[in-house]
């Protein structure tokens, strides 16, 4: 008897469960603002990641009370590309957004921008910091020109304060460190909290206004060179920092999955070939570890000013980077690869009155956010974005969500899927002919250190994947 009546209890309370309207009936906010944060090279690797040793409480506190996605890709793992392909909803090809300089007007002449199509449809839209790679692209997406803070000394675009770098840039021509502790300066002093600044008073004249916004704020940080006030750098040890524990080529990776970091290299601390030593290994880990806690403190400052105007109950807020990075993985630094430290990025979707700080596993994309954006708005989804809506995961974040998505740099190309990451890469860019491979298995090695895509019972994930990804990036 006691038996039955547990069960019958229990059977009542999964009725109930079944019959309560529950989060995924909840309203969408009517008409609601957007206040977009738009990060450079920032990797998921923060506090609500289940990353205790980084100091992130904005953002954490963001995701407790958003949606965390815990597979997001972008599409093209370099700035100018990605934010390219994110803002036009539309992917890469081997002839459309390639590179950092990219421009989405040029490689997609008359295409409408996310931002436009807001604006076309009574939004007012605003820019303000990074958001297109070049300032002026894209110019008719926004309601009024595009915002941009200065550095403090004229002629030091990366941004240095301390004497000693800014006359060895503005007077010797020099390429300056990699990384910049400024003591006891104020976050103003800086490009990105100058930002912060302004975005803060933008808000409250965005108060005023009856017209629903679109609010883009980008922060440069944590770019290179890692430039950060003296207390960011104080909240870590860097005599305890972890440096990766796969500083080596893949097993059988191919030498095109590989690359020489560049864009470190041009920096007067860093060799011009060969591996840098553990000493500056850490130096730079700390470097970028300070300078996502300094953009965290700017985005905490905004969202801060957000809810003082009380905008916050309509608005719905978002936080992602552009691409990931390499800490040594793998031996590489920065991006421009077809790993998944290149490839996976944060992303967290707060909508008002529906998110309730959860996290989903569902595989999206970046060019999911044109389609997603536009329905929380109640808009129509223009028929040219290539990705799909994650508003559905957004109510129902454990649904099954596992369409692979792509990704690509340059000659490779990748697909994800539920358990694998498959790449192919391309002879050049008018030869699609395919020189190598490599395939990842994340359920027994999510670390990426041995490529299987030669070894036995690995041939017909090669196979359907391979077919995939032809489909969609090279249209076969």
């Amino acid at each position: 008897m006691k038996t039955t009546k547990i069960v019958a209890l229990f059977l009542a309370f999964i009725a109930i469960g079944c019959t309560n309207p529950g989060k995924e009936q909840a309203e969408l906010p009517d008409k609601p603002n957007f206040l977009i944060f738009f990060v450079d090279d920032l990797r998921p690797e923060l506090g609500c990641y289940g990353e205790a040793h980084i100091h992130s409480p904005n953002i954490d506190r963001l995701a407790a009370g958003g949606l965390r996605f815990d597979r997001t890709y972008c599409n093209v793992p370099v700035c100018g590309a990605s934010r390219a392909s994110l803002l036009t909803g539309v992917r890469p090809t081997p002839q459309r957004f390639l590179s950092y300089h990219t421009r989405a007007d040029k490689d997609l002449p008359g295409h409408i921008s996310l931002p436009r199509y807001f604006r076309d449809h009574g939004y007012h839209t605003v820019s303000f910091g990074k958001i297109f790679h070049n300032g002026d692209d894209s110019q008719e997406s926004w309601s009024e020109p595009a915002w941009h803070a200065q550095p403090t000394h004229k002629g030091t675009w990366r941004d240095y304060i301390n004497p000693e770098n800014v006359s060895g840039i503005q007077e010797q021509d020099e390429k300056g460190p990699s990384t910049e502790i400024a003591m006891n300066a104020p976050d103003s002093a800086y490009i990105d909290g100058k930002t912060a600044n302004a975005a803060a008073r933008k808000l409250r004249q965005l108060a005023g206004q009856d017209q629903p916004f679109m609010f883009w704020v980008g922060f440069v940080k944590p770019h290179l060179p890692f430039n950060a006030p003296s207390k960011y750098w104080d909240m870590y040890d860097r005599d305890k920092i972890v440096l990766a524990d796969n500083p080596q080529k893949p097993e059988n990776a191919p030498r095109q999955a590989m690359h020489n970091f560049g864009e470190l290299r041009g920096y007067d601390d860093i060799p011009a070939e060969g591996p840098v030593s553990d000493e500056k290994a850490a130096e730079l880990v700390h470097g970028y570890y300070a300078c996502v806690s300094y953009t965290d403190a700017l985005i905490g400052q905004v969202i801060k000013e957000l809810e003082r105007l009380e905008l916050d109950k309509n608005t719905i807020v978002a936080v992602f980077g552009d691409h990931g990075w390499n800490l040594g993985e793998h031996g590489l630094w920065c991006k421009h690869c077809n790993f998944n430290t290149s490839l996976q990025v944060p992303l967290i979707i707060h909508v008002p009155g529906v998110t309730d700080g959860k996290s989903t596993a569902g595989l999206t994309e970046f060019v999911d956010l044109y389609p997603t954006f536009a329905e929380l708005a109640g808009l129509e989804v223009p028929g040219w974005t290539e990705g799909k809506s994650l508003v559905p995961l957004i109510r129902q974040p454990g649904m099954k969500w596992d369409d692979p998505v792509y990704t690509r740099y340059i000659l490779g190309n990748s697909v994800v899927s539920e358990h694998y990451i498959y790449s192919e890469f391309m002879q050049s860019r008018k030869d699609c002919t395919i020189v190598a491979n490599m395939l990842y298995d994340h359920r027994i090695d999510p670390d990426e250190n041995r490529n299987v895509a030669n070894e036995a019972g690995y041939q017909g994930a090669v196979d359907s994947l391979s077919q995939l990804m032809n489909r969609i990036h090279l249209g076969k």
